[in-house]
């Protein structure tokens, strides 16, 4: 299998600009004890329409990545840029979905969803804003559920309301934060797949934190393999080969897949173990 060095994080040559940029960036925490580095100089392209999935241990700083990305923490060193521009701040051209759903339970799935497009959409007639709250609902298959609220639903049909809340204001990039980790398997898998069709549909960017490699082979172009931390850096950069539509069954009858999944699983409890 080949594998690309840290240094040289590219696709196949291609016409495509960069789209979403991590030059350099590092984290680093003040303590009692000296500077605490969360993240060492990481460096990484992605292009727009690309579905990236994370993985690593525990305490590597992957979620303090993607907050950087989401724009709720600042690098100490180095930036991150999304079509050139600086991320300084949150902002709606970068919507997180995360695993515990941030959900307010006192509105129904209709009322959390119409929150951020109001939000986004001053303008937009109440009309107009109803109508994409609708469409989202059934995109996810929830149109029956939309005057439940979150205490009335399962873990599966919560996760779709943060999904369709994230995809009604229709960002550039969807940040996912081990999404499906509190999931059981059916629902996760179920989900996975619902996942797949909106990437698909709508050619939106993903940034994906999973602690589940299956679940990476199976949504993901490329894999970003973090080495162990403090001082956590990308170890590797998996390219994921399998043509898509994916069907998951044949999919596990390439014997492709379990090279790569050994591989990585190697770099996880074998290799991930930072340089610092």
């Amino acid at each position: 299998m080949q594998t690309l060095p840290t240094s040289n994080v590219t696709l196949q040559p291609t016409q495509r600009e960069p789209f979403l940029v991590i030059d350099q960036a590092s984290k680093v925490y003040p303590t009692p004890n000296g500077p605490y580095t969360v993240l060492d100089n990481i460096d990484l392209t992605v292009f727009e329409s690309e579905f990236v999935c994370l993985i690593g241990h525990s305490g590597c700083g992957k979620s303090t990545l993607l907050d950087m990305v989401s724009g709720f923490r600042k690098p100490t060193s180095g930036e991150v840029r999304l079509q050139g521009k600086m991320i300084s701040r949150p902002g709606p051209d970068r919507m997180v979905v995360f695993q515990n759903y941030a959900l307010l339970p006192w509105k129904t799935a209709f009322e959390n969803i119409y929150l951020g497009v109001n939000a986004v959409y001053p303008e937009k007639s109440k009309k107009e804003k109803t109508e994409i709250v609708r469409s989202h609902l059934a995109l996810v298959g929830l149109e029956e559920a939309a005057n439940k609220r979150p205490g009335q639903l399962s873990g599966g049909m919560k996760q779709r309301v943060s999904i369709a809340r994230a995809l009604s204001i229709r960002p550039q990039v969807l940040i996912l934060d081990e999404p499906f980790g509190a999931l059981d398997a059916i629902t996760k898998e179920e989900l996975q797949e619902e996942l797949l069709k909106i990437w698909s549909e709508y050619k939106i960017t993903v940034l994906m934190i999973t602690h589940d490699i299956d679940e990476a082979l199976f949504l993901a172009d490329r894999i970003v393999m973090m080495t162990n931390g403090p001082a956590a850096k990308i170890g590797e950069v998996m390219e994921v080969p399998f043509p898509r539509p994916r069907d998951r069954a044949q999919l596990m009858e390439d014997p492709r897949y379990y090279t790569l999944r050994n591989h990585a699983l190697d770099f996880l409890f074998g290799g991930a173990v930072s340089d610092h």
